[in-house]
């Protein structure tokens, strides 16, 4: 089932973000631009199930901060940033086999601090709100 909706997020224009890292082994996460705007897409897979049989809320939490990062990472230009905040509303739940869809947005960005807001839905019905704040980390010397 996974391989299916995986050709049809290609069709669309989605691409695989490359991350050898955690997101390598909860993923894959998908990524597109449309219209200047970033969004991300993560199919739920077996592997995402909690005990009741639904996708697990760390799975949710993972995606809101990558998702976030990473556009906090466009918007500024900064190589490295650190979450240094986020809050999950959990509003509905998330099953296997459907289309996780996040929509990232920068609120403000300071030279230190970047303030973040996504929606997780799954076609128009919301999942979780997540606001983050993430810190931009200097080169050490």
């Amino acid at each position: 089932m996974a391989d299916a909706v995986a050709k049809t997020l290609k069709a669309a224009g989605w691409t695989v973000v490359h991350d050898e890292g955690f997101i390598d082994l909860v993923g894959p996460l998908y990524e597109r631009n449309v219209d200047g705007v970033h969004e991300f897409a993560l199919v739920a897979q077996d592997k995402h199930r909690n005990r009741r049989g639904l996708v697990q809320g760390g799975l949710l939490m993972t995606m809101a901060d990558r998702t976030s990062g990473m556009a906090a990472r466009y918007i500024s230009g900064a190589p490295n940033l650190a979450t240094v905040q986020m809050d999950t509303h959990f509003v509905d739940a998330a099953t296997i086999g459907e289309i996780l869809i996040s929509k990232p947005r920068v609120v403000r960005s300071t030279k230190s601090l970047i303030f973040t807001s996504t929606e997780i839905s799954v076609e128009r019905r919301c999942i979780i709100l997540a606001h983050g704040v993430f810190k931009v980390v200097r080169a050490r010397h």
